[in-house]
């Protein structure tokens, strides 16, 4: 990233720390416990665009006593900030510019789920709303044990739209996914580990320490069959059985072939 684009990042409350095989993105609002701005969104797309090459690993952060607050609620109020669009306006829109933008935000955090890389959430603190929603746009997570997460969204009035549905449904299954939505409780550290939305939960003074274990783990694996067994294990839900030996098949030779250094028919 140039210098002028580390500027806008900090502005927004954003730090990239950009390594050969790793990318570290830290929330950096500590002041307002990490809350999430339009303009962060559209910003951490970017990060994702220019993310290419030698990147495996994404660690995704919060700075202070927080993960994210969540979104802040000046948003709510008109305050968006630069290339963003505030509710009253979205809601004045036709919906099909209006679902645009929203899909802008989510571009946010879609990019996360790429098969060429492998995203880690390191969580401490609040993670509600936008915050929970990161963390689910993540591949792997590991909490701190005072972690809370909280889909807040509906006590506004709103939904989560920024891509949680999805992964939360997949990880705990529909009826406690409606649950933890609809009732916006918050979901203890230990819980989330046993419902499967930790893969681990540490002391909080071992958090920077188990994150950079895990990002050794897996840049102990090749890329090539990390990016594939990343891809098979995301699409398995949709497959068949049947679908999904195939798909191992496939997968197989394609790394066999780039092993014994021969190129693709």
């Amino acid at each position: 990233m140039t210098e002028l684009a580390e500027v806008e990042l900090a502005e927004a409350g954003l730090r990239l720390d950009l390594g050969e095989e790793v990318a570290t993105i830290t929330l950096d609002r500590p002041e307002r416990l990490n809350a999430q701005t339009p303009r962060m969104w559209l910003l951490l797309a970017e990060i994702g665009r220019a993310l290419v090459g030698t990147v495996r690993v994404v660690v995704v952060r919060g700075s202070g006593r927080a993960f994210s607050a969540g979104l802040d609620r000046a948003y709510l109020t008109g305050a968006v900030g630069p290339g963003a669009v505030g509710p009253g306006e979205l809601a004045r829109m036709p919906a099909e510019r209006a679902e645009a933008v929203i899909e802008s935000y989510q571009r946010g955090f879609g990019w996360l789920r790429r098969t060429d890389l492998v995203s880690i959430a390191a969580v401490q603190g609040h993670a509600i709303g936008a915050g929970f929603q990161l963390a689910l746009a993540c591949d792997l997570r590991i909490l701190a044990d005072d972690a809370r997460l909280q889909m807040a969204e509906g006590s506004l009035g709103l939904v989560p739209d920024l891509g949680g549905t999805k992964p939360l449904v997949d990880t705990v299954g529909y009826a406690r996914a409606l649950e933890i939505c609809l009732s916006g409780r918050r979901v203890e550290a230990a819980e989330a580990e046993r419902i499967g939305l930790a893969n681990l939960v540490v002391p909080a003074a071992e958090l920077a320490a188990a994150t950079s274990d895990l990002v050794a783990t897996v840049l102990a694996a090749p890329r090539g069959a990390v990016a594939e067994i990343k891809a098979l294990l995301a699409g398995a839900g949709g497959r068949s059985r049947s679908e999904q030996e195939a798909a191992e098949r496939a997968a197989q030779r394609r790394r066999l072939a780039d092993l014994a250094g021969l190129a693709e028919d």
